[in-house]
């Protein structure tokens, strides 16, 4: 009767813990978010090494409010931006801007500049999966 019990209080101890990690991760990321980025939140899925030394894979969820950008930046890897809802317009480097809707994909090349922006009339989200270098920061604001 008590391996049952122990059983049950580890599985919802370990739900709770995680809950509140991905919260204090939450938390601590919009604290330190600048101004700039009201209206739009990134929510980390998933972090794992891969087989190639010194890098990992990075998943997140991005969601941007209406009207808003995320303002030029570029990652030391790839990324592989996946439209999940909305119309989110992508502007590469000095490329025309390209935009995209909800089930459409875009690979951007490790360290281009670019601009993602919401010009849809409602919310749109993203599913960001990057193949950085562990090493360095996975955002770099560019000029």
């Amino acid at each position: 009767m008590k391996l049952p019990l122990l059983v049950l209080a580890c599985s919802l101890l370990t739900s709770v813990s995680g809950a509140i990690q991905a919260q204090t991760n939450d938390t601590q990321a919009s604290e330190a978010a600048p101004r700039w980025r009201a209206g739009l939140s990134r929510t980390d899925l998933a972090r794992q090494d891969v087989s190639k030394s010194g890098y990992e894979l990075i998943q997140a969820r991005v969601d941007f409010a209406p009207g808003v950008a995320a303002p030029r930046h570029s990652h030391p890897g790839e990324e592989v931006a996946f439209v999940l809802e909305g119309t989110l317009e992508y502007q590469l480097a000095d490329r025309p801007p390209v935009t995209l809707k909800a089930g459409n994909s875009l690979v951007i090349p490790a360290g281009t500049p670019h601009v993602a922006r919401n010009v849809g009339i409602g919310k749109a989200s993203e599913l960001a999966t990057y193949f950085v270098r562990k090493d360095l920061p996975l955002v770099k604001a560019e000029d």
